[in-house]
């Protein structure tokens, strides 16, 4: 399997409000720029969709190093909270809906293709991939917001 690294991160201007995410994929010298957004969104579901993006990019099985600066997703895949809530119907330990199952699921779907170690960086910390990434959700939304 190649070794790829996938950073990632998700921006809201508001929140709920407009949204980007950016994702960068690095194997050996090469590198892929993404990005994407959309006019109403959380957070949250900009990061997850930063992963998702960056997951569906890769063309075939791949090891990944996922680099993310959100304890929702590192938290979520690495502590098997999202396998939980898919496993009861999407619902949490204290029987409360989970948040994102749409996303959540084709995360999971990408998970069984994919052998993903998650490293967790604090944002805006000054991590040179993190930062571009945040750039580039930032950038996108702007864009959206001046439509």
């Amino acid at each position: 399997m190649k070794r790829v690294e996938l950073f990632t991160d998700g921006a809201c201007s508001g929140n709920p409000g407009a949204g980007g995410w950016g994702a960068i994929l690095r194997f050996g010298k090469m590198e892929k720029e993404l990005s994407g957004g959309e006019e109403q969104t959380t957070n949250n579901r900009m990061e997850l969709t930063a992963v998702i993006m960056g997951l569906s990019a890769l063309k075939e099985p791949c090891e990944v190093v996922l680099t993310t600066d959100s304890k929702y997703v590192a938290d979520g895949i690495s502590k098997g909270w999202a396998e939980s809530w898919r496993r009861n119907g999407w619902r949490k330990a204290d029987k409360k809906p989970a948040l994102n199952p749409d996303l959540w699921e084709k995360l999971l779907d990408l998970l069984e293709i994919h052998k993903v170690e998650i490293c967790w960086v604090k944002g805006h910390a000054g991590h040179p991939e993190n930062e571009r990434c945040d750039r580039l959700a930032v950038e996108f939304y702007t864009k959206l917001k001046e439509k």
